[in-house]
C-alpha cells in the first residue's frame, strides 16, 4: 500500500493520503489526476483497470485503492 500512498502524493502534495477519505468524492484530486492515476497504477503493478471498476469507492482512499489492486492481480 505504500506505493499507492507514493503514487498518490505524487499527484498531488499536501495531501495525507495514507489517512485520507473521500479523495474523489471530496474532489482533493481532478478528473486529470484520476486518469494519470490509473495509468500509474496499472504500470506499477501490472494490471488493467476495466470499466467494471470506475466506481467512486475504488479510487476514494488509499486502502480502497489498494484492496483493487489486489483483487486485480489475483484475477
Amino acid at each position: 500500500m505504500e506505493k499507492v500512498i507514493e503514487i498518490l502524493s505524487s499527484l498531488k502534495s499536501g495531501i495525507d493520503f495514507a489517512t485520507a477519505q473521500g479523495i474523489v468524492t471530496n474532489k482533493l484530486i481532478d478528473s486529470i489526476d484520476i486518469a494519470r492515476l490509473i495509468t500509474m497504477i496499472e504500470d506499477e503493478f501490472d494490471v488493467e483497470i476495466g470499466m467494471e471498476y470506475m466506481e467512486n469507492a475504488n479510487f476514494d482512499s488509499a486502502s480502497a485503492i489498494w484492496e483493487m489492486v489486489q483483487e486485480l492481480q489475483e484475477a
